[in-house]
């Protein structure tokens, strides 16, 4: 497909989606959203640049393979669960540090979920990267 609008559109709308996926994903612990909703919501621009500029562009733009992605999401959400072991906990139990504000963005919680969360973000976003990026081959 050979449209204009569509190029510009994917290209002015590639930052704001990839600022919204990361609200998604860092809000997910305490209201709806979290990891595979933000890793949706992070693949999509790569699918509408995929969309209106083809296979090449949007795996460049992705910087690294759909695979490595998928590999590196699983270690992280790995990293996730195991710090409770360390503590006499049993594994994926959250682990939580003080919380803390920084202005205009309020009180920061942070703790092992939202890592295990990040990790499924990168899985999420590789995983369907690498499917979208395989329609290429059906064509």
């Amino acid at each position: 497909m050979d449209s204009l609008i569509l190029r510009m559109a994917a290209r002015a709308l590639f930052i704001p989606l990839i600022l919204l996926s990361l609200l998604a994903l860092y809000r997910g612990h305490n209201l709806p959203g979290g990891g595979f909703i933000g890793g949706l919501l992070g693949a999509s621009p790569f699918v509408l640049i995929f969309l209106a500029e083809g296979v090449g562009v949007a795996q460049r733009r992705l910087w690294v393979t759909p695979v490595t992605l998928m590999a590196v999401g699983l270690g992280v959400a790995f990293i996730g669960a195991v710090p409770a072991l360390f503590v006499g906990e049993t594994f994926f139990t959250g682990l939580w540090l003080p919380t803390f504000s920084l202005p205009m963005l309020g009180v920061i919680h942070l703790g092992t979920p939202l890592v295990f969360d990040v990790g499924v973000y990168l899985t999420v976003i590789g995983f369907t990267t690498s499917v979208i990026f395989n329609l290429e081959e059906l064509d």
